[in-house]
């Protein structure tokens, strides 16, 4: 574990969590509870994770959020919880809730007008390799597990057919670990975190996990008393407070999380 900024006290901050009336704990999904795997449909959390989860909702205090940029079709069948969570899905444009209340926002002309055009690029970037994935207000990109030659000339060509939009902030260009998604702008995975801390109230006890830049906009966002954590095998720069390797310092987090909602030690 890393501290990544000094003044943030990890004790003070489970103290809260034991005392706090609510308690949010939001986790991103690949890269932070599953290892990334060249078969979207085969990144199942790391060992021990599932059952750490099912403790947190089990003891019943604790609102466990799962924000992602998948669909949220696509993460129900990898969670394998024996309770469904909140999911957050598509980079904060799909909330399905528990009570399976579903929400998407609406895009705005512009940029459903741009999402087609850029629809029209598919055939010519899987031609070189890449796999399209289509999203709420997003077209995802990804080359993860290719070879460095086929992932430069799919970078090349995405970039040129970026070049039309240079000028258009109704669509917005956002990497990841993998690939890259074309977004309507207006949310982010901050969003989510804004929303759930108000929802929470002043006293809640918040934190969020997660591992790559598109997670950026939610450590920003979190209230100073949250906990942010960056999850990943190797640290980079970032706006998260602490730093822990998975997958054992994400099961030590999630373990102690339960210990200080009145779950088993």
């Amino acid at each position: 574990m890393r501290i990544a900024q000094p003044q943030f006290d990890l004790e003070v901050f489970f103290n809260r969590v034991r005392a706090a009336p609510v308690r949010v704990l939001m986790l991103d999904y690949d890269g932070t509870l599953a290892p990334f795997h060249i078969d979207p449909a085969r990144a199942t959390p790391y060992p021990g994770v599932v059952p750490l989860l099912d403790a947190i909702m089990d003891n019943g205090a604790t609102r466990l959020v799962i924000v992602s940029g998948r669909l949220t079709k696509d993460l129900i069948p990898l969670l394998d919880l024996k309770r469904l969570p909140e999911l957050w899905g598509s980079h904060s444009w799909e909330r399905l809730q528990e009570n399976g209340e579903y929400v998407t926002p609406s895009l705005r002309p512009r940029a459903l007008e741009l999402l087609v055009t850029a629809d029209e690029w598919i055939t010519e970037v899987e031609s070189l390799g890449a796999r399209t994935e289509r999203k709420p207000a997003c077209l995802a990109i990804h080359w993860r597990g290719l070879a460095n030659l086929r992932i430069n000339n799919i970078k090349t060509k995405v970039c040129d057919k970026w070049e039309e939009f240079a000028h258009d902030d109704e669509l917005t260009w956002h990497e990841f670990d993998g690939g890259v998604e074309l977004r309507a702008a207006g949310h982010d995975k901050g969003d989510v975190v804004h929303a759930l801390a108000v929802e929470a109230g002043p006293d809640a006890a918040l934190a969020y996990l997660g591992d790559d830049q598109t997670d950026e906009p939610a450590f920003k966002t979190i209230p100073e008393h949250g906990a942010t954590v960056l999850v990943r095998p190797h640290y980079r720069r970032t706006n998260a407070r602490f730093w822990i390797r998975p997958p054992g310092g994400l099961r030590g987090f999630l373990a102690r999380w339960n210990q200080h909602t009145g779950g088993p030690s």
